[in-house]
């Protein structure tokens, strides 16, 4: 991921934590426990703050996710 320019919208801190989590989406998804939506957070290291933006997943890591289960 790039680096970003980023000020807290709550309290004006600059420096944050960025990670990654996947989550199911539809009937589908549900029924076979793929994980089909990824998702990076953006989190404020002073207040805690948490803003999400959906990412791009691959049509391989979910024909994976459902194979392994």
């Amino acid at each position: 991921m790039q680096q970003i320019q980023y000020v807290c919208v709550k309290c004006g801190c600059r420096s944050y934590d960025s990670d990654q989590f996947q989550a199911t989406g539809g009937d589908f998804a549900k029924l076979f426990n793929v994980q089909n939506k990824k998702f990076i957070t953006i989190s404020c290291r002073q207040c805690g703050y948490t803003e999400l933006y959906r990412a791009q997943t691959g049509t391989g890591m979910n024909v994976l996710d459902f194979l392994v289960g």
